[in-house]
């Protein structure tokens, strides 16, 4: 933890924007070096224009790759295109349109010039591609600019295919390739043009409006309850309040500054500024805030919630995941019978205890939360959340809301809960806690070389020769999960009472280990302790 963890950032913390967008411009790429070539992560394109991570070359060579690909798919109708309040998210939405337009692809951008959040663009997607009418126009789908909670030096850009939700590796792949190929080029096959004739789209209308399908505003109304909301200086900004005077809720916007160097933020666990709802760290000014029944907090996108209570503070996003669970499939009568839970394997396994008590079928996938994507469109997982603080749901009827992450819809939620229930989030989880115990959860990481960590994303559960984790007999060894049979990129070990999943870091020289205990803090030791030991023998280090 770094000495300035939870205090306030100052002059010195702060980037310095102007050098920040101008390195945008300047700096070119080098195709053969790694760490400058477009690389999509979970989450897509992410980097600082500082280091040529992220830098107009990559945001012309990659809107390029997305025009071609889909052209090739046969995705003909419009793209929508939506950023957060990063200092570089504007530039590069000005670069995309400049491809987009040159390439005559129909685009619809925010009518307000507003910043789009992450699930307004996901469910404008699917409300447009779930319209017949609309449909017969051509199918619909979106770029998301935003590298989520990252720190205000970087830049983010994602595709979004007509599902609504994350692409999936086959097309990032493809569109990662196509774009480095065009920089190695010099960016010969791309073409520009001045944005002109971009149509508009009003995502924040259509997506306030329709949350009444999805939150029961009736119950928050009646019951009086006083909500705060802090945006943390990101793209629900103007959302809050939108939603406060459409369902006349007792709501106030703690903070509703926006600045691209994020200067009222406290500073992450590790000393940096980073927008993350789910850490006490970046969230302890929001946590001075008293007289709220229910406090939240999003992410730049606003794709992660982060709820507070008054008797539990900042709650542990495990935690929040299993209350919103069992409340959800116990309030919710027109969902399908056979829905099942999503979760992704590194989240907490209270979920699958309290699945487990609900009679529902778990469905356990890797991490990313695209892998929720066709039970979500389909109605058959009525949930999807992961570890991270990022979950959606169905609406009430049982149809899709969004394909990505909604931390707008998540923070709802939670005073739904409050004004339904008469209790707390967290006095909820407390019950899970006297019902099914109180697990230890915890991620650490390891060092690992490059050769480590490509060793361990091919790893196979059998190659663990292992028996016992922890002075209790293993009962699984997984590469590969549960719901869906697709590959982890790493190992998980289980027994009846912990667990722990190994899984190689995509930026740094450590893999992440994942562990949780039911036996409490010193039995996790051991497991944490083991599982390094079993993965490092397993890797022959």
């Amino acid at each position: 933890m770094h000495e300035r963890a939870g205090t306030p950032a100052i002059e010195s913390d702060l980037i310095d924007v102007e050098a920040l967008v101008r390195a945008y411009y300047e700096l070119h790429p080098d195709a053969s070096v790694p760490e400058q070539r477009v690389a999509f992560g979970t989450s897509g394109h992410r980097g600082s224009a500082f280091n040529t991570a992220f830098n107009e070359d990559h945001i012309l060579a990659i809107t390029q790759a997305i025009v071609e690909y889909r052209a090739s798919q046969g995705i003909t109708g419009p793209l929508f295109i939506g950023a957060d309040t990063h200092a570089l998210s504007a530039p590069a939405q000005t670069t995309a349109l400049d491809v987009l337009v040159a390439n005559q692809v129909r685009v619809l951008a925010d009518e307000f010039d507003d910043y789009v959040p992450t699930p307004a663009l996901s469910h404008a997607i699917l409300k447009w591609n779930n319209d017949p009418a609309k449909r017969a126009e051509g199918e619909a789908d979106g770029i998301v600019i935003t590298p989520s909670h990252n720190p205000p030096q970087d830049g983010g850009f994602k595709y979004n295919p007509p599902h609504g939700g994350p692409a999936d590796s086959d097309a990032t792949s493809w569109i990662a390739a196509r774009a480095n190929e065009l920089i190695a080029d010099g960016l010969k096959g791309v073409k520009q043009a001045e944005p002109s004739g971009v149509e508009t789209y009003d995502f924040r209308g259509n997506y306030v409006d329709d949350l009444a399908n999805i939150i029961d505003f009736d119950a928050i109304r009646a019951s009086g309850i006083r909500i705060g909301a802090d945006p943390l200086g990101g793209a629900s900004v103007s959302y809050w309040g939108a939603i406060r005077d459409r369902y006349e809720l007792d709501l106030t916007v703690v903070n509703e500054r926006v600045d691209p160097t994020w200067s009222f933020m406290t500073l992450d666990w590790d000393g940096k500024i980073r927008m993350d709802p789910s850490s006490p760290s970046a969230m302890a000014s929001v946590l001075a805030h008293e007289g709220f029944d229910i406090l939240t907090g999003n992410d730049a996108d606003a794709d992660r919630h982060g709820i507070v209570t008054p008797d539990g503070g900042l709650m542990n996003p495990n935690h929040y995941l299993a209350v919103a669970i069992e409340y959800l499939f116990g309030h919710r009568p027109n969902w399908r019978a056979d829905a099942a839970i999503g979760k992704t394997l590194v989240s907490s396994s209270m979920i699958d205890r309290v699945a487990a008590a609900l009679d529902r079928r778990l469905w356990e996938v890797p991490v990313g939360f695209k892998w929720f994507v066709p039970g979500l469109v389909d109605g058959s997982v009525g949930f999807g959340g992961e570890e991270s603080a990022g979950a959606s749901f169905l609406r009430f009827d049982g149809t899709v809301w969004t394909t990505d992450k909604d931390g707008i819809l998540l923070c709802l939620l939670a005073s739904e809960i409050r004004a339904v229930t008469g209790k707390s989030p967290s006095a909820l989880y407390a019950e899970l806690v006297e019902r099914f115990g109180d697990p230890a959860y915890e991620r650490t990481d390891a060092a690992a070389s490059a050769a480590q960590k490509a060793a361990l994303g091919r790893l196979d559960g059998d190659a663990i020769a292992a028996t016992e984790l922890a002075g209790d007999p293993i009962t699984a060894k997984l590469s590969h999960a549960p719901g869906n049979g697709a590959a982890i990129g790493g190992v998980k070990v289980e027994t009846a009472d912990a667990w722990f999943a190994a899984r190689p870091s995509g930026t740094e020289d450590v893999y992440k280990i994942y562990a949780e205990s039911f036996r409490g803090a010193e039995h996790l030791r051991l497991v944490q302790a083991e599982a390094k030991a079993i993965v490092d023998a397993a890797l022959g280090g």
